[in-house]
């Protein structure tokens, strides 16, 4: 009896003047072990073996004319109409082993590069159970960051240094501090604040951390700060150390540029929470015909071994749609595999958030594990950042209790003052 073959399955959205179950058999080839003729030593045996195989191609509409660019239809002369189809493919997990980077070229690679296509986006990614244990579990993911921060029930409401860049060390560890003080559970640098040149890590991290130490042995409670160690990749374990060495217990990176190796290295270096930020993304995901969906995107980071994704939020100062925001939020707490292990990461949510739009937020995520960040929301309440966190453990406590936040009153003095502040801008 021959053996199942296990298969990675990628679906695309594909767009081509061609009869789209020929480029489909063509995407499959190219990406396994095929090229545009059969060449010597593709033998049979070899083509069952690790060949890919097309699962299905579902029709979904006709265009008049290309959505990007090809020279090669533009030599070969079809004049359309321009078919657009849903793709599965199946990539046999022993063409790939124990490699992240050759995953992504298998499933992307030169498939965006194919002549006959006009446009293509990969939508999600399949991963066997068994494929996916080859690599790193998050090491603190869900459950690890609430025992961490002893977050129980709720949300973890978290913020963001602002200004973004500039501040010295010092400056930033008195913001630190004032956060710390308004009862903060997550504080993260911002993706342009990495390592400059006026507030190095060197001299950011014990800064910033001897306030977190002050506050853990006055209250008991010890916030979780996301440093920003995005660098190369060695540089980026020193910096991680570094957090270490100072009782940190989160580092953040940004994934588009540090790239999947750079995760990698860094999950194998590091037992901190690795704080993911996709910023970049929309430069992969804006064009409906081209680049990669988040399922996608996030798998792949997944398989790196992250903690917290970033989703953005909903009806914030970003392009994504609410739907975007709940089908990202979800596909981080689902487990990567049917049937494999409680992998799921934090989703983080971000961009003008505040108390009144917790309500569409605990939805999007169906439930409160979730990382909800506000900048504004809580460091401009017109009664200052304490009562902006408070208003958020309100907003909290009275969608918990069945009530609508307009009605919020006298015993919820914080969330009213931001629903009538936030509410009317």
């Amino acid at each position: 009896m021959t053996a199942v073959k296990k298969r990675v399955i990628a679906e695309y959205l594909l767009e081509t003047p061609f009869p789209p179950e020929d480029v489909a058999a063509m995407m499959a080839g190219e990406q396994s072990s095929g090229t545009f003729v059969r060449v010597a030593g593709e033998t049979d045996e070899l083509r069952a073996r690790a060949a890919a195989e097309v699962l299905s191609v579902v029709p979904v509409d006709m265009v008049d004319g290309p959505t990007l660019a090809s020279a090669y239809v533009e030599r070969k002369g079809p004049g359309g109409p321009f078919q657009r189809a849903r793709v599965r493919i199946g990539f046999p997990v022993g063409n790939i082993g124990h490699n992240l980077p050759t995953l992504a070229a298998t499933v992307s690679g030169n498939l965006y590069d194919i002549g006959e296509i006009t446009g293509l986006k990969l939508l999600s990614l399949e991963i066997p159970a068994d494929y996916r244990a080859r690599y790193p579990m998050p090491l603190v993911g869900v459950q690890g960051t609430r025992d961490s921060l002893g977050v129980t029930q709720g949300p973890v409401f978290g913020t963001i240094i602002k200004p973004n860049v500039g501040m010295r060390p010092a400056e930033i560890a008195a913001l630190v501090d004032q956060l710390c003080a308004a009862g903060v559970d997550f504080i993260k640098d911002d993706e342009v604040c990495a390592n400059p040149d006026i507030a190095p890590l060197s001299e950011r991290v014990p800064a910033v951390m001897a306030v977190i130490r002050k506050w853990q042995e006055k209250t008991g409670r010890k916030v979780m700060m996301a440093f920003n160690i995005t660098d190369e990749t060695d540089a980026m374990r020193r910096h991680a150390d570094l957090v270490a060495a100072e009782g940190g217990s989160c580092v953040m990176a940004s994934l588009n540029w540090c790239g999947l190796s750079g995760m990698e290295t860094l999950r194998n270096h590091t037992p901190l929470a690795i704080h993911a930020h996709r910023n970049g993304f929309g430069a992969m995901s804006r064009h409906p015909l081209l680049g990669m969906g988040f399922q996608a995107y996030h798998a792949l980071y997944r398989l790196a071994g992250i903690d917290h994704m970033h989703v953005h939020g909903i009806g914030g100062k970003f392009v994504d749609s609410a739907q975007e925001v709940r089908d990202a939020a979800r596909a981080c707490l689902r487990p990567l595999s049917p049937g494999g292990p409680d992998d799921r990461v934090m989703p983080a949510f971000s961009s003008g958030q505040w108390a009144g739009t917790l309500p569409q937020t605990l939805e999007a995520a169906e439930g409160p594990d979730l990382m909800f960040m506000c900048g504004g929301g809580i460091l401009a309440h017109p009664d200052g950042p304490a009562a902006g966190i408070a208003s958020l453990r309100e907003a909290y406590e009275t969608i918990s209790s069945g009530e609508t936040l307009a009605l919020a009153g006298a015993s919820h003095p914080a969330l009213a003052a931001a629903m009538q502040f936030f509410g009317s801008r």
